[in-house]
């Protein structure tokens, strides 16, 4: 799980998150939402160590962020971020296999169980019969599942997504969200995804994180939709949230 105690981040002084306590749990999916420029994908960083610039603690699976070694976090959190990724020459089964390279010896060398979670991890996401195919004659949709392949061949207890759903359309974002959802429930996995897609993330994750600069709520999905955070944060003279449904609709 993550937990936060005390936490602190911002820029200069302007402060996006002050005072944090909450915990992210294992064995669910948990949706980021919020305001643009509001410290999503800062947030996502900073609990992958890749921002060091806050007060207070971040706890991955009982450990602080600030005191893991770089292999020691490789082997408790993947994050696989929003940028596009096209790996030319590269075999899918390779890109996934990086996944594994905490855990092989000093120059790389897999092992036949490496091989093996490699060919598990692809068939979790559906992709067992792209393993030979190379990236850059793949769709978008198609490339995201391989990269979460890749995080689950890391086999860490938690999973970080920054806006996994960027480049696709509707049916495959809802497809891939249904994916970490599964991932979650059955792997018993933390998967933290920060998202845009409010119906999705209404429909689809057990807890929402609301970022309210400079607040952090984490309510079970069922008690946000009920609790008007959304409406409030979302609302203003132009756009409406509809609690309902989890859609903007503008012009209101």
């Amino acid at each position: 799980m993550i937990e936060f105690h005390d936490f602190s981040i911002g820029y200069g002084e302007r402060t996006l998150l002050g005072e944090v306590e909450a915990t992210i749990e294992k064995g669910k999916l948990t949706a980021l939402i919020g305001r643009n420029g509001t410290g999503k994908s800062t947030l996502l960083r900073a609990i992958a160590g890749l921002n060091g610039r806050y007060s207070g603690r971040i706890m991955l699976a009982g450990r602080s962020v600030a005191d893991m070694r770089a292999g020691e976090m490789a082997k408790t959190l993947a994050f696989v971020t929003t940028e596009r990724t096209r790996i030319a020459n590269l075999k899918c089964e390779d890109v996934v296999a990086i996944g594994r390279a905490p855990y092989t010896n000093w120059i790389g060398r897999m092992q036949q169980a490496d091989r093996e979670i490699v060919l598990r991890s692809l068939a979790a996401v559906g992709m067992e019969a792209y393993a030979n195919r190379t990236m850059d004659k793949m769709s978008d949709g198609e490339c995201q599942r391989i990269m979460i392949a890749r995080a689950l061949a890391q086999a860490t207890p938690v999973i970080l997504l920054d806006e996994p759903t960027s480049f696709l359309d509707m049916p495959n974002r809802y497809e891939l969200c249904s994916l970490l959802a599964r991932l979650a429930h059955e792997e018993k996995k933390c998967i933290l995804f920060s998202t845009h897609e409010l119906d999705i993330a209404l429909s689809l994750a057990d807890t929402i994180a609301l970022v309210d600069s400079p607040h952090l709520l984490c309510l079970p999905t069922e008690e946000m939709r009920r609790s008007g955070c959304i409406e409030r944060l979302f609302h203003n003279s132009s756009v409406a949230f509809d609690a309902v449904t989890g859609f903007i609709k503008v012009g209101q």
